[in-house]
């Protein structure tokens, strides 16, 4: 079952708690009280969409996070999916198909023209299972960053 997060509700701690595991898997260091500001920020300024997956018990199992975008050779929004993370021991039960199931449906819901989304090439969990979601690996274009930290 998946829920969409549209308020502090019930489930905001196991929220607060998965994002913050999701950023240590990240190498970050963990840091709670940032992350339920952060989350917090982000629901009340409706800057994303959270949708979470909760097991029979409604207890919470993982999360998406989707940001807009828009994408000017198409002249329409998308959505970054940029966030995708399912706590260890609920891996292998499909909450992450369920996760993208329901980014995807509310991408088609919302007119919105697409998802787009990056992980690390050595992340090969999540690049098998962005492959048998249908998702198109882009080979056609580079990916750059630039960090305001970095050497100007």
């Amino acid at each position: 079952m998946t829920t969409l997060i549209t308020n502090n509700a019930d489930c905001f701690n196991d929220l607060a708690q998965l994002f913050d595991a999701y950023r240590v898997f990240y190498r970050k260091t963990s840091d709670l009280s940032g992350a339920k500001a952060f989350l917090e920020e982000r629901i009340k300024n409706k800057e994303s969409v959270i949708y979470v997956s909760c097991d029979q018990n409604k207890t919470v199992t993982g999360f998406v996070q989707l940001y807009p975008l828009f994408s000017s050779t198409q002249m329409k929004r998308m959505w970054l999916l940029n966030d995708l993370f399912v706590a260890t021991a609920q891996r292998g039960k499909g909450f992450s198909k369920e996760l993208i199931n329901a980014a995807k449906n509310h991408c088609k819901t919302s007119g919105y023209c697409g998802l787009m989304l990056e992980t690390e090439k050595n992340n090969t969990v999540a690049n098998k299972l962005y492959e048998v979601t249908n998702f198109e690996l882009d080979t056609l274009h580079n990916f750059y960053y630039w960090d305001v930290t970095s050497n100007a």
